[in-house]
């Protein structure tokens, strides 16, 4: 019962106190596993310090005792620059003592003498700072430390304080099993044995092997990469992005992804590209047929500047003012209709494709407007002067954008004021005639000079018919 309660106690202080650990990930660590007690170590004898503590140090069969059962529990939290802070506890059975008696029967030829003191029971509390060098030698696997530490020994019927340096090698099977090897030489500052020669409180080294377990890091998203780590730890991610995913594959994280659910192009910032134009899907008009930036995306095939989605003449460069078609010139004139005032007609540039009036047609008009008649001393016209009239409408339509002075004249009878006066109501009258006709009216103007143009003399009655007339001409812009 005695040894049932050192055991609990052992388990109990290991399992309830806060002890420190392997790595920062996978902060708490539990080992266990079998351990051997070598009393040799502190029996004496030899040549020197080195001999006597190292010159047998894998005498298993004589100076090793071992239960055959898991013998050690441990337990341990990291405290952060490869340092680690453990408690374990262990049990053992002492049937093989080692002594120095030389000349003794049974003793060796070095003067040692291994004996049972009577199966001796072994329990061992112990504290211990780690130090490990996996970090430095960049390892996954392999895991080299050095500790310090001490505990408290039960031996028999005795138990006493050591102090504890020590050396360890894990291998590592996964980022959290592993197989740990320890030893450690447990110093005590006691007797060695009492004075009858029972060990009382014997230095000796305590090896262990067993398996070691990390646990206690954190990984919200269950992606294998621990919270501290994962930059987005809520949702499942990949390693090379720090935790983050990328739901379409494309090698970019969402979170820098324009287009997380399609795989894109990285220069696109993740969006794709169908049609190979250089703009991304998301900003091209026309996706699926490669075009230029300059038009959202869409392509030109006449190059006028206007997609072809838009233009009614795609393959036909024309202006956007008529939806990319080129401008129609119907009357072949060189003047195209959008400014060509007179569309039907031939024309010329500088009468805005209109013809121009020429020197004969003023001359037919005039040959017209003089023959004119009027009655004597009025505005109105003779009767046989209205198919004149008719004759001098039709040409003036024949210019429709041309404009006309209507000039209006007398012979010398009369005073200047009346020949003034009457000169111009018989233009003014000509003028008439023509607008309700059908003659804009802003295309023409009418004016009179009495009797101060004649164009023969007033000395004949043939010359005063010749200077009573009308005259049309061309108003120039």
């Amino acid at each position: 019962m005695k040894h049932l309660n050192k055991i609990l106690v052992a388990v109990m202080m290991v399992m309830g106190l806060s002890s420190h650990a392997q790595d920062s990930n996978n902060p708490w660590a539990i080992s266990f596993g079998v351990n051997a007690v070598d009393t040799r170590t502190s029996a004496g004898g030899g040549h020197n310090w080195l001999d006597r503590h190292f010159s047998q140090p894998f005498a298993v069969k004589d100076n090793w005792n071992i239960l055959p059962s898991v013998s050690y529990l441990s337990v341990s939290r990291f405290v952060g620059e490869n340092f680690s802070f453990g408690l374990s506890g262990s049990v053992n059975k002492i049937d093989s003592y080692v002594k120095f008696a030389p000349g003794t029967i049974g003793s060796d030829s070095r003067g040692y003498k291994v004996s049972d003191p009577g199966d001796l029971m072994y329990y061992g509390v112990d504290a211990t700072i780690k130090y490990s060098f996996m970090n430095l030698i960049s390892s996954k696997v392999i895991d080299p430390s050095l500790s310090i530490g001490g505990g408290y020994t039960f031996f028999g019927d005795s138990s006493y304080g050591t102090l504890n340096p020590g050396a360890g090698l894990t291998f590592w099977f996964t980022d959290n099993v592993g197989l740990e090897l320890a030893t450690r030489y447990k110093k005590s500052f006691g007797d060695r044995e009492d004075a009858a020669g029972v060990p009382d409180a014997p230095s000796h080294f305590q090896h262990s092997a067993g398996l070691i377990f990390k646990f206690g890091g954190k990984d919200t998203d269950g992606d294998g990469i621990y919270d501290k780590d994962d930059a987005c730890p809520e949702v499942a991610g990949l390693k090379e992005f720090n935790g983050c995913p990328d739901t379409d594959g494309d090698g970019i994280q969402d979170s820098a992804d324009e287009c997380p659910n399609d795989f894109g192009l990285a220069a696109l910032n993740g969006c794709p590209d169908t049609d190979g134009d250089g703009i991304a899907d998301k900003n091209d008009a026309c996706p699926t047929v490669s075009g230029l930036a300059a038009l959202n995306g869409c392509p030109d095939a006449d190059g006028d500047g206007i997609a072809d989605k838009d233009d009614k003449c795609p393959t036909v460069a024309g202006p956007k003012e008529n939806a990319g078609c080129p401008w129609p010139d119907t009357d072949g004139d060189g003047v195209l209709d959008k400014d060509d005032k007179c569309i039907d007609v031939r024309g010329t540039v500088a009468n805005q494709g209109c013809p121009e009036v020429s020197e004969e047609v003023i001359m037919k008009l005039n040959e017209y407007s003089r023959t004119i008649l009027f009655d004597s001393g009025k505005s109105t016209f003779k009767n046989q002067s209205y198919t004149i009239l008719q004759s001098i409408t039709a040409i003036l339509k024949e210019y429709p954008y041309s404009r006309f002075l209507i000039e209006g004249h007398t012979d010398s009878d009369g005073s200047n004021e009346l020949n003034q006066t009457l000169s111009m109501n018989r233009a003014h009258a000509v003028e008439n005639y023509l607008i309700e006709n059908g003659i804009n009216a802003d295309r023409l103007q009418h004016t009179g000079f009495g009797e101060t143009k004649p164009i023969a003399t007033n000395k004949t009655a043939k010359g005063k018919a010749m200077n009573r007339r009308t005259e049309i001409s061309v108003i120039k812009e």
